[in-house]
């Protein structure tokens, strides 16, 4: 309450100031919180319209990169290793040294086999000819043996004649006994020549029968080919060439460019073939998986950029990059024991589906990462 003054010098009268009205004074302010609500409902609903429905952002993405176990291909002692973890190499640069005296000497081995088997060929080419002129010698052989055949027919032809004649003329008297005794005598000397012949003549044909076969089975190995293309020189061939690769990888090199990790071989340690001895890690071609929810793949597509950030680097350092594609599956669908949802105490979980993202190759460079760390992808939705 105040006081009136009044000017004439009278004295002041009390004036009672107006009251509020608490109705009228909740409506004004569940006026202004509505109208804030609606205010901040708006904005939101802009920025989810226009800004937050472009992009798909998840913070569940780890880096990944292909990396290339190293393997011995051979077995032996390790005589050196030069590198160690965490050491930078590049592909074909070595990584172990094995004891390669053993590889040497069945290098030596081959290549000496390898001889032999080049000499052995050389002696069957000329054999083939050496074969060939006897089989030709058998043949006249034989042929001669033929034409002594036909001579011995002839002359026990000609002899048992002369036989059968005597006797004849023996039953009248005109031809004494001696004489027909010599003349069976003939006869029988020249069938007994005839069954010589015929044995020459078999015998002749034996022999052109062997040298042919000896013939055949030698030109077996030889025919069609010379000494370099021969199978036995081939075969030869190709086990030294087996053992000079053998000894080659008794030098293991590094399969790709990388940083080494997870080195597990030590100098007079034995490996065996396929034994793991260490890790090369190509870490300037990692690349992020992005483990997005389901419900945000609806317009995920490759090709659409992605800006990511890592936890190593922090906000200071954007990373650029592309969708390359999703994975077939979720990453519960090939879990070593995948959910089993056929239940009666079944609870829907949202899935998520790796997003693979290939970044750029210079800020990588720049800025390099290492398999595992964590990222924050980004995708942008548009086109």
């Amino acid at each position: 309450m105040t006081k009136h003054i009044d000017p004439a010098g009278l004295d002041a009268q009390p004036v009672t100031a107006p009251a509020v009205d608490p109705k009228a004074r909740r409506k004004k302010l569940f006026a202004i919180l509505g109208g804030t609500v609606l205010l901040v409902g708006g904005a939101f609903g802009a920025y989810e319209g226009l800004i937050a429905s472009q992009y798909a952002e998840t913070d569940n993405a780890y880096v990944g990169a292909e990396s290339a176990q190293v393997t011995s291909r051979v077995e032996g002692a390790v005589a050196q290793v030069r590198v160690s973890d965490t050491q930078k190499v590049i592909a074909g640069q070595p990584l172990v040294i094995l004891d390669d005296a053993d590889a040497r000497l069945q290098l030596a081995q081959a290549q000496a086999a390898l001889a032999q088997a080049e000499r052995r060929v050389r002696g069957w080419l000329a054999n083939d000819r050496s074969l060939a002129a006897q089989m030709d010698a058998r043949a006249a052989d034989q042929a001669r043996a033929d034409a002594q055949l036909a001579s011995a027919v002839s002359d026990v032809q000609r002899t048992k004649l002369e036989f059968d004649r005597r006797g004849a003329l023996a039953q009248t008297g005109a031809v004494s006994s001696e004489e027909l005794s010599r003349a069976e005598t003939a006869w029988r000397q020249a069938d007994a020549a005839l069954r010589a012949a015929r044995a020459a003549r078999a015998q002749a044909a034996s022999s052109h029968q062997a040298a042919a076969g000896a013939l055949d089975a030698n030109r077996v190995m030889t025919e069609g080919t010379g000494v370099a293309d021969n199978p036995e020189v081939a075969a030869a061939r190709s086990r030294r060439d087996q053992a000079k690769l053998n000894l080659e990888r008794t030098v293991i090199r590094a399969p790709v460019a990388g940083v080494v990790t997870g080195r597990k071989v030590q100098v007079g340690q034995r490996i065996q073939p396929g034994a793991p001895l260490m890790t090369v890690v190509p870490v300037q071609d990692a690349y992020v998986d992005a483990n997005f929810k389901e419900g945000q793949l609806t317009k995920v597509r490759p090709g659409q950029k992605v800006e990511l950030e890592s936890d190593l680097y922090g906000g200071k350092v954007k990373f650029h990059g592309r969708v390359v594609g999703m994975s077939g599956g979720t990453g519960s669908a090939f879990a070593l024991i995948p959910a089993q949802n056929a239940t009666g105490n079944w609870i829907k979980v949202v899935q998520r589906v790796p997003v693979r993202i290939r970044l750029d190759p210079d800020q990588l460079q720049a800025h390099p990462l290492r398999v595992g760390l964590s990222m924050t992808a980004k995708v942008h939705l548009g086109r």
